[in-house]
């Protein structure tokens, strides 16, 4: 697990945002897993300035989303499939024929979570997946004590989620939905690499317990500890309950040139 430490959350993004390019760049039919949520959008204003800016083109990449409520026709303002199009995909040039997010309306939810999972093995399975930590722990909507084999499934979410989620549903809680499809833990440790996002204080303790403490489902995060090549881009604040964060901030600003990735 190799950590990144920067001062802010938009120089935090703006770092995570150039290694996405550096994959796109070199690899461009790359697969990529998405996020949704506050934290991963500033990473997506940053590759949208590229690809407007820096002619990044997105024409051959594929996505995945991690997740989708149950319930949320996808023109809902807060539905996943809305905050994608509006936060990223209609400012870059995507194909939408590539763009892949879990249907919440499926008349068949199971069906439908097994063709998800089939559909990310026909693509070549996932380049790079983005990740968002609840404050629980949780990531993607895997919430504590999910199993580490799982798949895209049905899950149902926790108070703390629905209280943390309820800022997008006007601070009311009985408007979140209890129910979602999500990426299952095992899904997300399929990905050939993962990128982690945190930031402020409030994301202090998962992270703290992510990095530096057991591997254990009452932390789902906590298995990327397994990952052979798992990065964590978070800002001061959020490494501010880290016992190693001096470590981790000597370690990548000692790296040797070639070993930098972007």
């Amino acid at each position: 697990m190799e950590m990144i430490i920067k001062e802010t959350a938009e120089t935090t993004s703006i770092t995570a945002a150039r290694w996405v390019a550096r994959l796109v760049r070199e690899k461009p039919n790359a697969v990529l897993g998405l996020a949704t949520g506050s934290t991963p959008l500033k990473l997506y204003q940053e590759l949208i300035r590229l690809h407007q800016e820096e002619n990044l083109d997105f024409s051959e990449v594929t996505t995945f989303n991690l997740d989708e409520y149950i319930g949320l026709p996808r023109d809902h303002e807060q539905s996943y499939y809305t905050f994608m199009w509006k936060n990223l995909f209609s400012q870059i040039n995507i194909d939408p024929k590539k763009v892949h997010i879990p249907d919440g309306m499926a008349p068949d939810i199971p069906a439908a979570c097994a063709a998800y999972e089939e559909a990310i093995t026909q693509a070549g399975g996932i380049d790079l997946q983005v990740l968002g930590i609840g404050s629980d722990g949780h990531v993607g909507f895997n919430e504590p004590t999910s199993s580490f084999a799982s798949r895209t499934r049905i899950k149902t979410l926790t108070r703390q989620t629905l209280k943390d989620n309820a800022r997008f549903f006007d601070g009311d809680e009985s408007q979140v939905p209890q129910h979602c499809i999500t990426m299952g833990i095992g899904t997300i440790m399929d990905a050939r690499c993962t990128l982690m996002l945190a930031f402020g204080k409030a994301k202090a303790e998962a992270i703290a317990a992510m990095v530096e403490g057991p591997v254990a489902a009452v932390v789902p995060a906590s298995i990327l500890q397994h990952h052979p090549h798992a990065k964590v881009f978070i800002d001061d604040e959020a490494a501010s309950g880290l016992q190693r964060a001096d470590y981790y901030r000597w370690v990548y600003d000692g790296k040797p040139e070639w070993q930098i990735d972007a």
